[in-house]
């Protein structure tokens, strides 16, 4: 029986991890809203702790003036304190905390955690990457975290083989296309802030029209696949990936327009007007339409 002392501390730690989700990121924050109450609290937990990995990353941790070797011991840190409270139940990190209980609870461990922090540890030395690398990283920066996601998805439904199979590879390719999206998207911030470039051979002071339509093309073949698979996910989920497929195409669809110069300068976004009609037509339960 689970003691009031640990009910109150395991529910602080869920609402900090909805603290994160909706203050950064508009997108998610009305994805969640579409999700289940059974999954939505699970997949804000996870939403938390990859958002305070990237912090240490790129984000708050960099401004704070910390070396290279001091980020990667505080990402090394935080990997050990995430598999540990996944093994034992606790951490003094609300936000690690709560991933930890959404592991435990729908049954996932090191096997999803380690490959995102091997990602996350890339982002420390690698400022290129060949199409090997490439597929590593985007596998353990986007893919696992969508069959993290997954797995909450899937947890207390019984499903065949054949079907599984069919979400996992949606998963991953909804992952995947996400984070193409993201890195066409900040190709000028990463190069000239971060100095990296994560797309194989894309030079982005020479970024050309037909290195655009590849890569926009690739990210079609992602989001096809993920669509596909959309109508065998579980209805406490289906509304809420239907919306991030549907911004993701909208997305694409403004990146097409944008010329590559253009593109190489300035981060496109999706207006909240228009975030929010694709989000009423997620609500209403209309499928994503492909767009070419």
């Amino acid at each position: 029986m689970t003691s009031p002392a640990r009910s109150l501390y395991d529910g602080v730690a869920a609402e900090t991890a909805s603290i994160v989700i909706h203050r950064y990121s508009t997108s998610f924050s009305l994805a969640a809203r579409l999700l289940g109450r059974d999954v939505r609290q699970h997949v804000e937990n996870i939403y938390a702790l990859v958002r305070l990995a990237d912090e240490v990353v790129d984000g708050v941790a960099a401004s704070a003036e910390l070396g290279p070797d001091e980020i990667a011991r505080l990402l090394d840190g935080l990997e050990h304190d995430t598999l540990e409270a996944i093994a034992v139940g606790f951490s003094t990190n609300l936000m690690v905390h709560a991933f930890a209980l959404t592991a435990r609870e729908v049954s996932f461990g090191p096997e999803l955690v380690e490959p995102f922090f091997a990602s996350m540890r890339a982002d420390l030395t690698e400022v290129e990457h060949t199409t090997e690398s490439f597929s590593r990283y985007v596998y353990g920066s986007a893919e696992v975290v969508g069959l993290m996601c997954l797995t909450v998805f899937l947890h207390g439904h019984i499903v065949t083989d054949a079907r599984r199979a069919t979400l996992v590879d949606g998963a991953c390719h909804l992952g995947a296309a996400f984070q193409k999206i993201n890195f066409l998207r900040d190709l000028s911030a990463d190069f000239a802030g971060l100095g990296r470039s994560y797309f194989p051979g894309v030079n982005v002071t020479t970024f050309s029209e037909a290195a655009k339509s590849g890569i926009l093309d690739d990210i079609d073949t992602d989001l096809r696949i993920a669509r596909a698979a959309l109508g065998e996910l579980p209805s406490s989920s289906r509304r809420a990936v239907a919306l991030a497929l549907g911004l993701f195409a909208e997305l694409t669809v403004r990146l097409r327009a944008t010329p590559a110069a253009v593109l190489a300068e300035t981060r496109i976004r999706v207006p909240n007007t228009v975030k929010l009609r694709i989000a009423a037509s997620a609500a209403a339960g209309r499928l994503p339409k492909e767009h070419r």
